[in-house]
């Protein structure tokens, strides 16, 4: 086939994507593809001009605004473009934690209480109280999330994101172990146990420092494991994610290790040090075979 990989983007993990997008080129074309690597920003099109004419399938690997918040998904389904990753209203739904949140609640599902906060409101952030996360409604790969011990870091904390931010989401800290659970085709891979040498795992953890953790042997319970597995189905169910997701869970420690679901990305990275490829790896599944199915399943679609 040819495929078109968008990477790049105007958001701030330009970075992360552009690493992302080349991974994908690089697997599409050793699975035998004919691949064009394309930018793209809402003021340039360019790239779906072209790919109107020539490609089989795009390939967004585009993080952050724009690229996961279901604008570009828009325009490829406008455009009647096939298109790996999840439709416009499922990537509008998961780029909005609280959305995400409130969608998952209504389900029955859990997920730490949380409180949304905007300047005039902020000093009701004490109904959570701290420990706490604090974090931008919309931003990935841990970009503008802090986790605040004490009353100070969490005002700093909302001050900061406040200044760039309409708003901020407020979140009880959960402690124990950290999940990540990939979904491929709609299904749960074996979940990952996180282990960063940090206070949690944040950006340099998931790109830049080698001394983050990913365990298959979680040293957890069988039942807990498969209790994550089947939660993170649902919950990507409930988004209506398809092809591929990543659903992060917090384990309390304190209850039995319950599991309580943070937030979803609907287009998780393909970077060296990312969790999905290395998931499929473990289920046996390499990644330009991962890449290649992502295509084919898009491209039958139509």
């Amino acid at each position: 086939m040819i495929i078109t990989v968008l990477r790049g983007g105007p958001s701030a993990e330009r970075e992360v994507s552009l690493v992302s997008g080349a991974a994908v080129a690089n697997g599409l074309r050793q699975a035998g593809h004919a691949v064009y690597e394309s930018d793209i920003a809402p003021d340039n099109l360019a790239a779906l001009d072209q790919a109107a004419h020539r490609a089989d399938v795009i390939f967004p690997v585009l993080h952050g605004s724009f690229g996961e918040d279901g604008q570009v998904q828009e325009i490829l389904e406008q455009r009647k473009l096939p298109f790996v990753g999840s439709g416009s209203a499922a990537s509008r739904l998961g780029m909005d934690k609280a959305a995400t949140k409130r969608a998952w609640h209504a389900a029955g599902l859990p997920t730490p209480p949380y409180a949304v906060l905007t300047s005039q409101t902020k000093s009701q952030w004490t109904q959570i109280g701290a420990p706490c996360a604090i974090k931008g409604l919309a931003s990935g790969s841990s970009i503008d999330v802090f986790i605040c011990k004490t009353p100070e870091e969490a005002i700093q904390a909302i001050d900061s994101i406040l200044a760039r931010h309409a708003e901020v989401l407020v979140e009880k800290f959960i402690q124990g172990p950290e999940l990540t659970v990939g979904l491929l085709e709609e299904q749960p891979l074996a979940p990952i146990r996180i282990v960063a040498k940090r206070a949690f795992f944040d950006y340099e953890a998931k790109y830049k420092a080698n001394d983050t953790e990913h365990r298959f042997d979680t040293g957890l319970p069988a039942d807990v494991i498969e209790t994550c597995r089947t939660l993170a189905r649902d919950a990507n169910a409930i988004v209506g994610a398809r092809d591929l997701a990543r659903i992060d869970i917090m384990l309390d420690e304190s209850a039995g290790f319950a599991p309580y679901l943070l937030e979803i990305n609907t287009l998780p990275g393909f970077t060296p040090k990312s969790l999905l490829p290395e998931a499929a790896a473990h289920a046996g599944i390499p990644f330009p075979a991962l890449v290649d199915r992502l295509a084919r399943r898009a491209a039958a679609r139509g």
